[in-house]
């Protein structure tokens, strides 16, 4: 370990790594009473030390006026000190989405292959894939609010993602939620409840939030989930069954224009399940219309 000077450090890839300000500021406090006490990682290139691990560090380091800080060096290859960083990242609080930042920069910038890489970190393919595809279906919008702390990770993994896959992948509706959300310091269970509404409601609960009246649709999510807690098991089921509907119709929309639809077997299947539905669309749609005007008027 070196001490090295902090304006000697290249910041590069400081947008690979996501950012949390309240571990920061606390980070902030333990280095104003301490110091700091774990080394920052990078590695040499051309004569500059290309910070790759250590960024909130360095961003308290700055704020206190810290001139050198400790230093370890993972060697003088870019991608070789990215895969090492990856390999120790089970001890070293890489989250999964800066492990999918820095396998797109090994991908993308520096070549190597999905099998490369996984062979270099001893993982299986099925774990660099996932991390890859993780930022591919991004938009760019997306992939800064994420890294900046803007929006947290843990909703856009196990909610969002889950709606742009129902939705035939319809990223850019998922990007107007992002945005609108970001920023706002609402808990995870809030952006839970608003995506139900958002991706499943009427376009007039869409555009609420999209004008920015988050309150307002928070709290008509909030009353809908308190009054049906008092449901009976057969309106339960309903509920169930409805959500089910609502669902499929957004794959089904989402999977008919799609070119893979080729075969012939299929064409004539799929024939003759639509002429099955279109028989019952009429009344299904007068029914649920009739349920939700009566549902709207109690």
């Amino acid at each position: 370990m070196n001490e090295v000077e902090i304006s000697s450090l290249d910041l590069r890839y400081e947008h690979l790594r996501v950012r949390n300000r309240a571990d920061e500021s606390r980070l902030l406090s333990s280095i104003a009473e301490r110091g700091i006490e774990e080394a920052l990682e990078g590695v040499e290139i051309g004569g500059e030390h290309v910070l790759l691990n250590g960024f909130k560090r360095y961003r308290c380091a700055v704020k206190l006026g810290i001139a050198t800080v400790p230093y370890n060096s993972l060697g003088e290859d870019e991608a070789g000190g990215m895969i090492e960083l990856l390999r120790i990242s089970n001890t070293k609080s890489l989250s999964i989405l800066e492990q999918a930042g820095f396998i797109d920069e090994l991908n993308k910038t520096h070549k190597l292959s999905v099998a490369e890489i996984s062979e270099l970190l001893s993982r299986s393919k099925a774990w660099v894939s996932v991390r890859s595809g993780l930022i591919s279906e991004m938009t760019e919008t997306i992939r800064q609010k994420l890294f900046s702390g803007e929006f947290p990770i843990y909703p856009y993994m196990y909610t969002l993602r889950s709606f742009m896959r129902i939705n035939g992948g319809n990223k850019p509706q998922v990007e107007e939620f992002v945005k609108a959300l970001s920023g706002k310091k609402l808990s995870v269970r809030e952006i839970e409840l608003l995506a139900h509404g958002y991706f499943r409601g009427p376009e007039s609960f869409r555009e609420q939030i999209n004008s920015g009246n988050i309150s307002i649709a928070l709290g008509k999510m909030h009353r809908i989930k308190e009054e049906s807690e008092g449901c009976n098991s057969f309106e339960t089921g309903l509920l169930r069954d409805l959500e089910i509907s609502g669902k499929y119709m957004e794959r089904v929309m989402g999977k008919c224009n799609s070119k893979r639809l080729k075969s012939r077997g299929f064409h004539a299947q799929a024939n003759l399940l639509t002429a099955g539905i279109l028989g019952k669309a009429r009344v299904f749609i007068q029914t649920v219309r009739q349920l939700h005007d009566k549902s709207g008027q109690a």
